[in-house]
């Protein structure tokens, strides 16, 4: 994880954002007596997003837990890109 102070990223904002997005990094930025922020990519955001989106429903998460039980066990099957697209109507 990358950090920063307020100085430095107003200084090197194009670059420190830049970094963001292409590394796929959370930035830290520390502010003199205040508390620091931290800057994510939108990916990133959205990301969190529909995870807190999924995890609230009681009854997808205990589907992807039986899903995982289920691929641990061995019981799934892999599928080549061009098969899952078909099964989606892709």
């Amino acid at each position: 994880m990358k950090i920063a102070s307020y100085t430095d990223l107003r200084n090197h904002m194009k670059t420190y954002l830049d970094g963001v997005i292409s590394d796929c990094e959370p930035l830290i930025v520390n502010r003199s007596k205040n508390k620091g922020v931290v800057i994510i990519s939108l990916d990133e955001y959205n990301a969190i997003k529909e995870t807190e989106y999924i995890m609230r429903s009681p009854a997808m998460t205990e589907r992807l837990r039986n899903a995982e039980n289920h691929l641990k066990e061995g019981k799934g099957r892999e599928y080549s890109l061009d098969e899952l697209k078909e099964k989606m109507g892709l």
